[in-house]
């Protein structure tokens, strides 16, 4: 273990703190009591119990807690509250507690236990859509049932992310799907105030001072800063560039961080950890740029990782050889910039995040690698490289292995044992809890690795191919099907990341005239070899109660079904991967059939909104079936707001420096599914409307005929469409 002064010193106020608290509950002695008459004495009084405080502020789908040798677990998928008595035995099962919608986060208090519910489900189907309001339950242990409910408060739908106040006071909550954190009086159960924030906000932390806040988003490297959290409170962005060491000055790039679910303090409050995937970062093969952990501090709200004022081409000797395999040119400059460069994936998809004192090192969730990264929290870049790596699942790179086979699928949540020496891990896809001895760090007592423990959490509620196919919407590690990314990793919970792609189209080699998507990458990118262009913009589609049509898919309506997509899919996401044919059918397609089971079957919708419309969203109503505005022409109500056909845009002014043109000038594009709208910005297939209110300004003809609505109309056109 790592030790400095300021650990001793930590050690002594805890010490400290710990005898003053002793002795503010002092009790009486019996010697020193005033004795009382036998024949009226009154039962002695129970010793006041110190409170013990929560283990950690900020909630997550796995917590400890303070009070009882147990584990809180929010069951998303199946819709309960378990509790797991440690040691985990299979002689003493969790008590599943039932709640009205899917659980995202729990927080175990000393005597309560916070839950946050993205809405309310009326039926038992664990795909079916849920609906508003997101609920926090402030829920009483209870030995017999497990939990019992003392209270809820209704908040804007998706109630997600969850964390409290040093004085347990208040409660702060994010909604994703309706862009909202909300405050919550523990004491009364009252909603204090909400903010509208940026889209997808997830994890929320509180400084020491309960009086400022940060929250992540998870499609964006700006963060959210909440002032005056106990009073007035308003909100501001905070810029956070994603991984300034390896990503160029390009405000662009250095904004493109995706997956940011969780976040921690230091336990001084004076370090903000954010583990997340920094698009715009260059490295080996960086086709989706590369992991990262990036780090604020709170004194002064500055990145602890500053750009370097120079930025220079350096040779990559490994990459250089991979070219050199696939008979390309040798000679390859590649810009790395001044940072080391990161060979391989550290960590892939980070799902979540937990500070282990006793090492002063950071435990994160690598949900595409089914992996435990232990990383140093000393370090200005801890995502260069890891302490310790903990696989929780197995190599699934060989031909021999099962679709999805692996012990630990997607871990999703973490929680330390006392003595910090264990790891509890959530298994969200195999659904089963990992049981993780962790590396001391002992010179003395060199760590042995050895496979974790695993303690089933029941049966999969989904079919057994969905279930399959879960298994490999998270897995980044079957080579048959991506290059170090899942789907996941671009369509979070099946919604979509609000990147726009580079998607290289190229000549077929047997078929003159004939063109093919070949590969993807987040920015441009330009090589020296001929053959990889900058790329023509491709934004990520949402799946999420989008894909139950047949067909056809794809933004030029290429794939004449799903599974074909999906096909196409396996060779897009690799960086010289291979085209969609590469290998055997007898691999791939079982592959994409259950993961289109999965879309299909366990992708969750966001929720809907179910209300009376208002005069102005009915007005909106009307322009939108009126065929002198044309917008279901082609947005057909009934089949899920689109006729699925291709449709002419006429010509696109688009940003030349970073895209390439369509192939043969083609400005067609398949009609997309207008549900779920408002939570999907960026719009267009390059991503160039922000919102919807500018989509129907700059509209014209294009699509239908907006240009002669009235300002009132257009704005009554966005609001029913805001219903959808």
């Amino acid at each position: 273990m790592r030790t400095t002064a300021s650990t001793f010193f930590l050690a002594g106020l805890t010490s400290l703190a710990a005898l003053a608290a002793c002795k503010s509950g002092e009790q009486t002695s019996p010697t020193d009591a005033t004795p009382q008459p036998a024949s009226n004495a009154a039962p002695a009084a129970e010793p006041a119990r110190a409170r013990k405080p929560p283990l950690v502020r900020e909630g997550g789908a796995l917590i400890r807690s303070p009070s009882e040798p147990a584990l809180w677990l929010a069951d998303e998928d199946q819709q309960v509250v378990r509790r797991i008595a440690l040691p985990a035995d299979a002689q003493n099962p969790p008590v599943a507690v039932k709640m009205p919608g899917p659980p995202a986060a729990v927080l175990a208090l000393d005597d309560r236990v916070l839950v946050t519910v993205r809405g309310i489900r009326k039926t038992d189907d664990p795909a079916s859509p849920y609906e508003g309001p997101g609920l926090l339950l402030v829920m009483r242990p209870d030995p017999a049932a497990g939990l019992v409910e003392m209270g809820r408060v209704e908040l804007p739908a998706d109630a997600w992310g969850l964390a409290i106040t040093p004085d347990e006071s208040t409660a702060l909550v994010t909604s994703p799907w309706t862009h909202a954190v909300s405050a919550v009086d523990l004491k009364t159960l009252e909603k204090r105030w909400t903010l509208d924030v940026p889209r997808e906000p997830r994890a929320v932390v509180v400084l020491p001072d309960g009086k400022t806040a940060y929250v992540t988003h998870i499609d964006r490297a700006t963060l959210s800063r909440i002032d005056a959290v106990d009073g007035q409170a308003r909100v501001k962005d905070l810029p956070f560039p994603a991984a300034p060491l390896r990503t160029p000055p390009d405000p662009a790039r250095r904004e493109a961080a995706t997956l940011a679910y969780s976040a921690v303090l230091s336990p001084d409050g004076a370090r903000l950890f954010v583990p997340r995937h920094a698009l715009g970062a260059m490295g080996e093969s960086a086709w989706n740029g590369q992991n990262t952990v990036d780090i604020l501090s709170t004194v002064d709200e500055s990145p602890l990782a500053v750009r370097a004022p120079r930025w220079f081409v350096m040779q990559s000797k490994p990459f250089q050889k991979t070219l050199g395999e696939f008979g390309l040119e040798e000679a390859d400059p590649h810009l790395t910039g001044p940072a080391p460069a990161q060979i391989g994936e550290v960590f892939v998809q980070p799902r979540a995040v937990v500070y282990r004192k006793k090492t002063r090192t950071l435990l994160v969730a690598s949900e595409g690698t089914d992996m435990l990264v232990e990383l140093d929290a000393l370090s200005l870049e801890p995502s260069l490289g890891a302490l310790r790596k903990y696989d929780l699942g197995v190599d699934t790179n060989t031909e021999d292995d099962k679709p999805g086979a692996t012990r630990c699928g997607a871990p999703t949540g973490i929680a330390l044992s006392e003595d910090e020496g264990t790891a509890f891990v959530f298994c969200r896809s195999s659904h089963d809890l990992a049981i993780v001895r962790l590396d001391a760090f002992d010179k003395r007592a060199p760590y042995e690795s050895s496979p974790p423990g695993i303690f089933s959490l029941g049966p999969d509620l989904l079919p057994e191919q969905a279930a399959i196919g879960r298994r490999l919407y998270y897995n980044a590690r079957d080579w048959l099907m991506s290059g170090s990314f899942a789907c996941a990793g671009c369509h979070p919970e099946g919604r979509d990341d609000g990147h726009v792609w580079h998607e290289d189209i190229r000549e077929n080699y047997e078929q003159k005239g004939k063109y093919e998507p070949n590969a993807m990458h987040a920015f441009e990118d330009k090589q020296a070899f001929e053959g990889f262009l900058k790329g023509a913009p491709r934004q990520t589609p949402m799946l999420a109660g989008r894909v139950a049509a047949f067909g056809p898919y794809g933004w030029k309506g290429e794939s004449p079904n799903l599974k074909h997509r999906v096909i196409v899919g396996f060779g897009l996401h690799r960086w010289l991967g291979g085209g969609p044919l590469s290998y055997s059918a007898d691999k791939t397609l079982p592959r994409a059939e259950a993961i289109i089971a999965f879309a299909r079957q366990g992708l969750v919708p966001p929720p809907r909104d179910h209300h009376e419309k208002t005069a102005e969203e009915k007005r909106g109503e009307e322009l939108f079936n009126d065929a002198n505005v044309g917008c279901a022409t082609c947005h057909v109500p009934k089949t899920d707001y689109t006729n699925r056909a291709l449709v002419g845009l006429g010509p696109w002014a688009f940003d030349k420096a970073r895209f390439d043109t369509e192939m043969e000038d083609d400005w067609k594009f398949k009609t997309p599914s207008l549900l779920y709208i408002a939570g999907s910005a960026p719009y267009y297939h390059d991503g160039s409307v922000a919102t919807l209110e500018e989509l129907i300004e700059r509209n014209g003809k294009r699509m239908g005929h907006t240009d002669h609505l009235s300002k009132e109309d257009r704005a009554a056109l966005v609001a029913f469409l805001k219903t959808l």
